[in-house]
């Protein structure tokens, strides 16, 4: 009895460091997705900026990848992971749910390396898909996806329809990038140790049923940048 206890204290004990580092992986994506905000609603072209903000105003919901990059876009990996916030009918940002982002064919203009990439959801059933534990972007005719590139202001409108807008931008400047074919998959293993206990997505976005103040300053930023007037 004495041997099988030690045992499962050392596996336990064992297990806590995995949890501590999912919890902080997860508070540094949420970070790095703060700053990707603030840059991509702040810097460059003046007139795409205003449209996108003005796209921002009319989302549903908002998935943030601060840095996709060309090589290692694995699921899971450094260069993949999203957080997924939603807005209730007050205009309030609920806390994220945890997605990563894989693609079997990817690509990027002008041999750029990474870039940040913000994903509006203007729809209920854009956000609905996004509740499955996984989707796959384009593969549901149901919902519409739409890149925008760098001429956004003359690309938005004829995008109106659309269930979900992809924005990308690299160096400083926004540009197409294709993500057909791409898979978000639910990293529950994040959302478990971000909150403390079981969350799915459901109830982290569109429930907001837990919360963790670590995600603050990203709610604060999308409220700024996309309060409704």
């Amino acid at each position: 009895m004495r041997g099988w206890l030690a045992g499962l204290v050392l596996l336990l004990a064992a297990a806590l460091p995995a949890r501590a580092d999912d919890r902080g992986d997860a508070q540094s994506l949420v970070d790095n997705s703060t700053l990707a905000v603030q840059e991509m609603f702040s810097t460059g072209d003046a007139a795409a900026v205003a449209d996108m903000q003005r796209m921002l105003r009319r989302a549903r919901a908002a998935l943030v990848c601060p840095r996709i990059f060309r090589a290692g876009f694995i699921l899971g990996g450094e260069g993949g992971g999203c957080v997924l916030v939603a807005r209730d009918a007050a205009g309030s940002w609920s806390s994220p749910a945890f997605y990563g982002l894989a693609s079997g064919s990817f690509g990027l203009q002008f041999g750029v390396q990474d870039m940040q990439v913000l994903m509006l959801v203007m729809s209920d059933a854009g956000l609905t898909a996004l509740m499955d534990s996984q989707f796959k972007l384009g593969a549901d005719a149901s919902v519409a996806v739409a890149t925008m590139g760098a001429g956004l202001e003359g690309s938005t409108t004829a995008a109106g329809g659309a269930d979900i807008l992809t924005f990308a931008r690299a160096r400083g400047l926004f540009a197409g990038l294709a993500l057909e074919g791409s898979v978000l998959t639910n990293r529950s293993a994040w959302n478990r140790a971000y909150y403390g206990q079981e969350a799915s997505p459901r109830q982290v976005v569109v429930a907001m049923q837990v919360h963790n103040p670590g995600a603050d300053p990203l709610r604060a930023a999308l409220m700024r940048f996309g309060a409704r007037q």
